[in-house]
């Protein structure tokens, strides 16, 4: 077991630490937080040791869990991979992106290992359809969230829209060409709803929505390529697999069957994958643990979040 301890304990830093102390691949030693008197609450409603000095809490662990405001992140980074400790960061990587690259460069020099909480690679349903997801040519993709006050520190791209560049960046194995985007602010001081338009060198087109001052939920992704279509429902933990092949010479009287303009003749079918019941957090820390156990590459990548940081801050720059 790898002896762990947390930066944070806001609202997702107390999930992390509850899934952490539930983990048979982690020894939760204990936690910090700038805020005192909110660390000794947590620590005296949940049992979890406060340590009130952060190096004490860094020196004390194997791997540092970084839950802290985006602004905070590098530092608290620096800090532990300097002392040879391994990092969790929560998403986005940092706030800027030579930051993130010191951090690249860190993590080389001390050879440690990072991974970044891009919670959604571990979602259920994306991960029943990714190896479906070959060579998708348009992706589109709606987060929507009611208006939360948290989060609000930063545009919407980077709190929300930055989870679905991430996941399109693992599947679409091509150079950004080009990114067109609009955000517009309603109620925060940056803006609240954003859309881009992502173009990739191999042709492929992304076209991702986001906001956070929507009525109702929702968290889809639709993927297109040759012969098939797939869809992600990432707050339901649905798919839609739907897939076309060539149509037999003598069809049955339920199979549903294409012709287009040229007479070639396509059989569409349905595929069905099962998904399983997990929890995204927990299975993300418990990657890293196996990763740092095994000396493996993590899931999700200390320069793969800064590919998705930089992608998320090149949008915003296009506003």
């Amino acid at each position: 077991m790898l002896n762990v301890g947390v930066l944070g304990a806001g609202h997702l830093g107390k999930i992390h630490l509850r899934l952490l102390n539930e983990s048979t691949k982690y020894n939760l030693v204990g936690f910090y937080d700038p805020d005192v008197i909110n660390g000794k609450k947590v620590a005296a409603e949940f049992g979890y040791t406060f340590f009130d000095n952060i190096n004490k809490l860094i020196d004390a662990v194997d791997v540092i869990d970084i839950v802290t405001p985006t602004l905070s992140h590098f530092d608290c980074a620096r800090r532990a991979m300097e002392k040879g400790k391994h990092v969790f960061i929560e998403k986005p990587i940092t706030n800027t992106l030579e930051e993130a690259e010191t951090l690249l460069a860190l993590e080389k020099k001390h050879g440690v290992k990072g991974q970044v909480g891009h919670v959604e690679r571990f979602n259920p349903a994306f991960m029943a359809v990714k190896e479906n997801i070959l060579n998708p040519m348009f992706i589109e993709t709606h987060r929507l969230a009611e208006f939360n006050p948290r989060g609000t520190d930063v545009p919407v791209v980077l709190d929300l829209m930055i989870h679905d560049i991430d996941a399109i960046l693992s599947v679409v194995n091509s150079e950004v060409k080009q990114i067109n985007a609009s955000g517009v602010s309603v109620i925060s001081n940056s803006p609240d709803i954003a859309n881009a338009r992502i173009e990739f060198e191999n042709g492929c087109v992304a076209n991702l929505t986001a906001s956070r001052i929507s009525l109702k939920n929702m968290r889809k992704s639709r993927f297109f390529q040759r012969d098939a279509y797939i869809s992600v429902d990432f707050l339901e933990k649905k798919v839609e697999v739907v897939k076309m092949k060539d149509a037999p010479e003598e069809p049955g009287d339920f199979d549903m069957i294409l012709q287009n303009a040229e007479g070639v003749k396509k059989q569409i079918y349905f595929e069905n994958p099962s998904i399983p019941i997990n929890n995204a957090i927990l299975d993300e820390l418990e990657t890293f643990a196996d990763a740092i156990n095994n000396n493996t590459t993590p899931v999700v990548t200390l320069e793969q979040g800064f590919k998705a940081l930089k992608v998320a801050l090149q949008i915003i720059k296009s506003f």
